[in-house]
């Protein structure tokens, strides 16, 4: 009898211990933003604060501004798995110096990136185009849509930045008087069907696009450099302003997205705190993602799980092996 009440007394204590673990994570916030990286990030997160350490995680909806605005003021939601900080540079600085959030992981490794691509296909075959200006030397490589004897530079749809600065640097770089078009693509649709369309008659494509998206992803794509480093100065007065008088030639910056917590999270949660300041990925990772999500019409949640599953090499060094071990048999 003796035996048995003492090991009674020894689970009842190791359920105590274990509530208390529970507790100390207790219940996160965690910010789902509007755009399909972020969007799988954060579930990634849930999945493995709520089977890893014991959290109970809440989405919600987020976009920069206003999800900035509401962890600095009040102190919600508790994370951000996927923060663009060239927007917020300024203020994130100031509310990590006061004590307000902590700046974890930069989770996208190699930024996002921007700029003009070809179709790798197209730079194997011709691997003296490195840069834009190079593949302006050939406009037979890129036949316009509608005039075949000019070459064509496929642009963002209208209403995006991108476009700004795409038809700037056109100007800048006298892609015009290089028997060069400016196609207008309409839309997002538009502009992913026309490099879609490039791969299945393996014709040359020349244009914007960006990393991480689903199009990358599915299609092996070369950025080509403009060969001058990015003058963030020159972009801000000129290269993205509509119809600048006088724009130059620069290269698109290189942006920065980290996961941010407020300093709660860190009281709360500190358990998870070393695993969101080793939480990153590529962007050949998140492209890949991407792509299956989108061929298999899958959520956020499909698309975490997808790679929670196929991806262990990356993920397990996130975090302890116990916990790696609680994420593999909740899977």
């Amino acid at each position: 009898m003796k035996k048995l009440i003492a090991c009674a007394a020894f689970a009842a204590g190791l359920y105590a211990i274990s509530g208390s673990a529970h507790a100390a994570c207790g219940s996160i916030s965690v910010a789902e933003m509007n755009w399909a990286s972020a969007g799988v990030a954060a579930n990634v997160d849930k999945f493995i604060l709520e089977n890893g350490y014991g959290c109970t995680v809440d989405l919600v909806s987020g976009d920069t501004m206003p999800t900035f605005t509401s962890m600095n003021d009040k102190g919600e939601p508790d994370m951000a798995p996927e923060f663009w900080v060239n927007s917020v540079r300024v203020p994130l600085e100031a509310a990590v110096k006061q004590g307000r959030l902590i700046q974890a992981a930069e989770i996208l490794a190699d930024g996002a990136v921007e700029g003009w691509w070809i179709p790798k296909f197209l730079a194997d075959a011709h691997p003296d185009i490195k840069t834009v200006q190079q593949a302006l030397a050939h406009p037979e490589l890129f036949p316009s849509p509608d005039n075949p004897s000019r070459g064509a530079i496929y642009n963002c749809p209208s209403g995006w930045s991108c476009q700004v600065s795409t038809a700037n640097l056109f100007r800048a770089i006298g892609a015009g008087d290089k028997n060069f078009d400016l196609i207008d693509t309409g839309s997002a649709t538009g502009l992913d069907g026309s490099i879609a369309n490039a791969f299945a008659n393996k014709t040359g494509w020349l244009g914007y696009y960006w990393a991480p998206t689903a199009i990358l992803g599915k299609y092996e794509m070369v950025k080509l450099s403009f060969d001058v480093p990015h003058d963030k100065a020159d972009w801000d007065a000129c290269t993205a302003v509509p119809d600048c008088g006088n724009p130059r030639v620069n290269s698109y910056p290189t942006s920065q997205a980290f996961t941010i917590t407020t300093r709660a999270f860190a009281e709360k949660a500190d358990v998870a705190l070393d695993y969101v300041k080793k939480r990153k990925w590529t962007n050949t990772t998140v492209n890949g993602i991407l792509a299956w999500q989108d061929d298999n019409l899958a959520t956020n949640a499909d698309a975490a799980k997808h790679f929670l599953e196929t991806s262990p090499d990356i993920w397990t060094k996130w975090v302890t092996p116990a916990v790696a071990d609680k994420v593999k048999a909740a899977l």
